[in-house]
């Protein structure tokens, strides 16, 4: 194990969307583990192997408890949201079991599948209405943002008529740019769903927060706090990350002709394209957690309060696990990456993910054979590294 003398900045910004930025070249041959320095300039553990990274994911020792007084940041502007409840993703066992359990049946493989004929629809609509107003397009906004919006709405019984109301406010609450902002973002969050959840509660709908709703009080509903918080992370995650993966493995598919005509002659391969472009664009880098007690790790140990980061970018292209693991390759078996985390923390909706991932982009392609970026590639915009990576525009003809 490597230690560096001099911590590399954590995070930084990607110069090309879909690799980590340069500065982490350092941090990939110091795997499994080193030291980087955060925003306010504490030190903190940066996971790196891929071995590693599952096995400390999946140990109890590490923490999601963010209102822990050393939890790490990545960046000032979450310090002040950092000591509110965060459903599932900022909760232990056992409470997050019994958060999970409450919602984990609208999110197995099999609802997954019975999912697929609506997604199926509403890709054929955004399209339908895409192509109807002609080309050049953003196609952030008329197809990879509403796509994944539509269906988390569908899924939580979510009026979609609010969209633009919950996305300005995700992204305020992922991307600042002050702290002010995400807190007010949470704030006008935190008091829609209350509402929302106020109206389910005289005349429930159809929809998963109608169903916990709906509950009796034997079976043990939710209160109205933790609703709200869980509709928060369920609808904000549910729609964030899906619609970033579509705009930058678009993106990233058309700087790759050769791997896109492959595709394309072989529609079979798109599953194990999905995986694979999970696993280069990595773009929730960065997870977090805090030692609560010490743990040896292949002679270093991490001690009892200490931060932990897990560099997805770097772990996902981990040369023991992935050959040649800069290059976009559907034959490389991807399935183990860690884009949706590992252990009890596995991102609860990557089946919904993969179908919509799936559908997207098999039909965008299908439909739109001579889809191409309408700018130059190094002129379009993308995201900062200390948020979602993904495109925040993505200008494109046929």
């Amino acid at each position: 194990m490597t230690d560096t003398t001099a911590p590399v900045a954590y995070p930084q910004d990607r110069a090309c969307p879909y690799h980590p930025p340069a500065a982490y070249d350092p941090l990939r041959a110091a795997r499994p583990l080193t030291r980087i320095t955060l925003h306010d300039g504490r030190g903190a553990w940066l996971v790196t192997g891929h071995a590693v990274a599952r096995d400390l994911l999946a140990d109890p020792r590490l923490s999601s408890d963010r209102s822990r007084p050393d939890f790490p940041t990545l960046t000032a502007r979450f310090a002040g949201v950092r000591n509110r409840r965060t459903a599932l993703l900022g909760v232990d066992d056992p409470e997050h079991r019994a958060q999970r359990r409450t919602v984990a049946a609208d999110f197995t493989l099999r609802r997954a599948v019975e999912l697929r004929p609506r997604i199926q629809r509403i890709v054929d609509g955004r399209l339908d209405a895409m192509i109807a107003q002609g080309p050049p397009a953003d196609l952030v906004n008329a197809f990879a943002l509403p796509v994944p919006s539509m269906v988390i709405c569908a899924l939580l019984g979510v009026p979609y008529d609010d969209h633009d109301f919950f996305e300005t406010q995700s992204r305020r609450l992922l991307r600042g740019p002050a702290a002010a902002d995400v807190e007010d973002a949470r704030a006008r969050l935190e008091a829609y769903f209350g509402e929302l959840i106020d109206r389910k509660r005289k005349d429930p709908g159809t929809g998963l927060l109608d169903d916990l709703v709906r509950r009796q009080p034997g079976d043990g509903p939710p209160d109205r706090d933790h609703l709200v918080s869980l509709a928060i992370i369920l609808l904000v995650a549910g729609h964030e990350t899906t619609a970033n993966m579509i705009s930058l493995g678009t993106y990233t598919l058309l700087r790759h002709p050769d791997r896109l005509a492959e595709l394309r002659a072989d529609p079979a391969l798109v599953p194990a394209a999905v995986e694979e472009l999970m696993r280069m664009l990595s773009i929730a880098d960065g997870l977090l957690r805090i030692a609560v007690e010490d743990i040896e790790v292949e002679g270093t140990t991490i001690r009892a309060g200490e931060g932990v980061v897990f560099a997805t970018s770097v772990i996902n292209r981990d040369e023991a696990v992935y050959p040649d693991p800069d290059d976009l390759d559907w034959h490389r078996p991807a399935r183990h990456h860690i884009a949706f985390g590992f252990g009890i923390h596995q991102c609860l909706g990557q089946n919904l993910a993969r179908a919509e991932l799936e559908i997207a982009l098999r039909t965008l392609f299908d439909r739109l054979p001579t889809l191409r970026l309408a700018a130059p590639a190094d002129e379009i915009p993308f995201k900062p590294g200390d948020t979602i990576q993904g495109m925040l525009e993505l200008p494109v003809t046929w």
